[in-house]
C-alpha cells in the first residue's frame, strides 16, 4: 500500500475515531493529527507552539508509535518523539518549527512527504527549557526515501520564534 493511502487511510479513522471527542471544534478545523507517548512533556510543549500559532490539533497515543512512523515511511534516522500527520497527508516529524511549516505548505516541493528535525535538539520548540540552543537542520523527506536539507538552523532567532 502506498504511504499516501496509509497517511489517508489513518487519519480517516483518527478522525472518526475522535469525533466524540471534538466539542467546540469542527472536524474541518483539525489542521493535524499528532501521534506521541502519552507521558511525553516535550511533545507538550511542540503541541502548544502550534495551537499558539492558531493550528487545531488532535492528539492520539498509539500502542506502536514507533511502528505507525515506519508505515508512513518516516526513516530511523528522521525520527524524533512525535509525528504530525495535516489532512492533505504531510507529516512533521519532531520539534519543527511552525515557520517552516507555513513556509512548506504554502509550497509543497513535488514528491514531499514532510519536514523532519531528527532527534530533540535544544532550544526547538516543546525542547526551549532553558537559553540553550543546539544547531540543527530542517530535513526535507520525500516519498521515495530521499532526503535534503529544507532549512539549516543555526540560531535561536533563525526559528522565527
Amino acid at each position: 500500500m502506498k504511504t499516501s493511502k496509509i497517511v489517508s487511510s489513518l487519519f480517516a479513522l483518527c478522525i472518526t475515531a475522535a469525533a466524540s471527542q471534538i466539542s467546540a471544534q469542527s472536524l474541518d478545523d483539525v489542521t493535524m493529527n499528532v501521534y506521541k507517548e502519552e507521558t511525553c512533556g516535550c511533545c507538550a510543549g511542540w503541541i502548544t507552539h502550534m495551537e499558539e500559532r492558531d493550528y487545531e490539533l488532535l492528539t492520539h497515543h498509539p500502542a506502536d508509535l514507533n511502528g505507525m512512523k515506519e508505515e508512513l515511511g518516516i526513516k530511523r534516522e528522521w525520527q524524533s518523539c512525535h509525528t504530525a500527520v495535516t489532512k492533505e497527508g504531510f507529516l512533521f516529524e519532531g520539534h519543527v518549527p511552525e515557520k517552516f511549516i507555513a513556509q512548506f505548505m504554502a509550497s509543497p516541493p513535488a514528491g514531499a512527504l514532510g519536514l523532519a528535525v531528527p532527534g530533540m535538539p535544544l532550544g526547538t520548540p516543546g525542547m526551549d527549557f532553558s537559553e540553550a540552543f543546539t544547531p540543527y537542520d530542517v530535513i526535507l523527506m520525500n516519498k521515495d526515501g530521499t532526503s535534503s536539507v529544507f532549512f539549516e538552523v543555526k540560531t535561536k532567532a533563525d526559528q522565527g520564534l
